[in-house]
């Protein structure tokens, strides 16, 4: 039987470093877990969230040096599997994830490079309107758990300035903002903003 570990959101799982000899690839049974880069000044990028049946430390497989953190954002619970157990189908399942991993990771290269920050938010509310963060009000709008922290750092700005443009999202009737959540009211402007290239 494979080894599972449960984390509270917020309990880091991986840290930077090179990994152990045989240390396992993970993956999500439930909850959401974000990778994460933070430099040496504090700041933080989102790399990628990691949702059930995703695979994230696979470093490991390659011996290579992990550059990043794994903190659960949710409760979360993770499984971990040796790397000579990945036969057959979980081996061409993992294979899958990386090469999906690998095109988010481009698209949110192109992302904050060619857009705007408001466009980027309107992106990473969308994506994040799937995940364990998620839940539906009474009207059936998605209402995201999410600090401005958070949504700066899966953005690649600052707190501040997140704020700033948060606020015109919900004055311009794209969302509802309130204490750690963001109402989903307009999802089809969202989704106009998350495809503009500017």
């Amino acid at each position: 039987m494979r080894e599972r570990a449960r984390f509270a959101p917020g309990e880091v799982i991986l840290y930077p470093g090179v990994p152990a000899p045989g240390e396992p690839v993970y993956r999500v049974v439930s909850g959401l877990v974000r990778i994460q880069h933070v430099d040496e000044e504090g700041n933080a990028l989102t790399l990628r969230f990691v949702r059930p049946g995703e695979y994230f430390g696979e470093e490991a497989l390659a011996g290579l040096e992990r550059g990043h953190f794994a903190e659960a954002l949710t409760e979360s619970e993770v499984e971990a599997i040796p790397a000579d157990e990945l036969l057959g189908d979980e081996a061409r399942t993992l294979v899958a994830g990386l090469v999906s991993a690998l095109a988010q990771g481009y698209e949110r290269i192109r992302r904050l490079v060619t857009q705007r920050l408001k466009n980027r938010i309107a992106a990473a509310l969308l994506e994040l309107k799937d995940t364990a963060l998620a839940q539906t009000d009474a009207e059936g709008r998605p209402v995201i758990r999410l600090t401005h922290d958070d949504l700066a750092a899966a953005v690649g700005s600052v707190r501040e300035t997140v704020t700033k443009v948060v606020g015109e999202l919900a004055r311009e009737g794209y969302i509802k903002s309130g204490y750690g959540k963001i109402t989903l009211t307009d999802l089809k402007g969202l989704e106009d903003l998350a495809s503009r290239p500017e």
